[in-house]
C-alpha cells in the first residue's frame, strides 16, 4: 500500500498570472497532436516539465483567447507534485522557474500565488476585462459621443446571440456586460510627434464575468460603425434585440490584433487554506464586490508593463 511514484509526495496548487503577444500563436489553449501551430499553453507546459512533478503539470486557463489575440493578464492553475520529502515549490521560485525555461519571448509569467486545492482559474473568476486599441487617422475621426451612447444600450444583462460567431462552446448566450468604455488616449512614447499630430488613438474596455466567442471583437466592430455614422445608437440596440449574429450590420469582426485580455480578477479567497466554492461563484454570476481581506496583489489589475474567450 502507498507503493506508487506518488506516495507520500505533496501536491500544490497555485494560480499564475502571465502575459503573451499573440501574434506568434494559434491561440491561449494548447494545440495537441502533429499541427504545426502551437498555443500559448503549449510553451507553458514545455517550461513546466522542468519542475520534475511527479505528475505531469497542466495549465487550466481562465480565458481562452484566439488566435492573434494578446494577453496584459491572463491566468491559469496548476498541480505541482513534487518527490516524496521535497517541499513544494514558493510560488516566488516557481515564477522565476517557468520564466527562466519558457523558449518563446513573447511569453511572461508575472506572479504567482499557492491556492487551495479545490481553486479553479476558470469558475473563480469574477470578472474579465478586454482592452481594444486602435487608431485613425484625420480622415477618419470617430463620433465618440455616438460610441458611448451605443455602449449604453449593450450595458446590463442581455442575450448576446447577435455579437456571438459560430462555434461557441457556450450553452447559453445570456451574458452581463458590466462596462464599456470609449476614450482617446495619447499617442504614446513610440510614435514620432509629427505622426501624432494626424493620428488619433482610442481605447475600447469591455468588463463582464465571460464572454461569448468574439463577443468583443463584433461588439468593438459595431461600435466603430457607430463612431463613423454607419450605423445610430439606435440601430445597435436594434442588433442586440434581434439575437440574429447574421444580420447585415452584425457580421462584421474587428481583427485580432487589436484586442487585449486586459486582467482576469479574482474574489472570495479571504483565506488561502479555505475552499473558495467556485462552481456555485460563477452560477451565481456577477458579484461586484471586493472581499475585505483579499490580498491587494490578488485582485491582479496586473497589466504587465504599461502598453497602451474564447475572444
Amino acid at each position: 500500500m502507498g507503493s506508487g511514484p506518488a506516495a507520500g509526495s505533496v501536491r500544490a496548487r497555485y494560480l499564475v498570472f502571465f502575459q503573451y503577444l499573440g501574434t506568434d500563436f494559434n491561440g491561449s489553449a494548447a494545440v495537441r497532436g502533429a499541427q504545426r501551430a502551437v498555443g500559448v499553453q503549449n510553451y507553458l507546459e514545455e517550461a513546466a516539465e522542468k519542475l520534475k512533478s511527479v505528475v505531469p503539470v497542466k495549465f487550466i486557463i481562465s480565458s481562452r483567447t484566439d488566435a492573434g489575440v494578446h494577453a496584459l493578464s491572463n491566468a491559469a492553475h496548476l498541480d505541482v507534485q513534487r518527490r516524496s520529502g521535497l517541499p513544494p515549490f514558493s510560488p516566488e521560485v516557481l515564477t522565476e522557474a517557468l520564466n527562466t525555461h519558457l523558449k518563446h519571448p513573447a511569453i511572461r509569467v508575472l506572479q504567482a500565488f499557492r491556492v487551495p486545492s479545490d481553486f479553479h482559474a476558470r469558475y473563480c473568476a469574477t470578472s474579465r476585462t478586454y482592452l481594444y486599441r486602435l487608431v485613425t487617422g484625420c480622415p477618419g475621426r470617430l463620433d465618440v459621443a455616438a460610441m458611448r451612447e451605443a455602449a449604453q444600450h449593450l450595458l446590463g444583462t442581455h442575450d448576446f446571440s447577435a455579437f456571438q460567431s459560430a462555434g461557441s462552446p457556450s450553452t447559453s448566450s445570456v451574458r452581463t456586460l458590466r462596462r464599456a468604455s470609449v476614450s482617446l488616449d495619447p499617442a504614446g512614447p513610440f510614435v514620432l510627434p509629427q505622426e501624432s499630430r494626424r493620428l488619433q488613438f482610442w481605447s475600447l474596455e469591455f468588463e463582464s464575468q465571460s464572454f461569448l466567442y468574439r463577443q468583443v471583437r463584433r461588439m468593438t466592430a459595431i461600435l466603430v460603425a457607430a463612431g463613423l455614422g454607419a450605423v445610430t445608437p439606435t440601430q445597435v440596440k436594434m442588433v442586440l434585440q434581434s439575437r440574429d449574429p447574421l444580420g447585415r450590420h452584425q457580421t462584421h469582426v474587428a481583427p485580432a490584433h487589436g484586442l487585449f485580455l486586459k486582467s482576469v480578477l479574482f474574489e472570495g479567497l479571504r483565506d488561502l487554506a479555505g475552499s473558495p466554492d467556485c462552481a456555485q461563484q460563477e452560477s451565481r454570476g456577477p458579484g461586484g464586490r471586493e472581499a475585505p481581506g483579499w490580498p491587494e496583489d490578488f485582485r491582479l489589475e496586473t497589466s504587465g508593463p504599461k502598453a497602451g474567450g474564447l475572444e
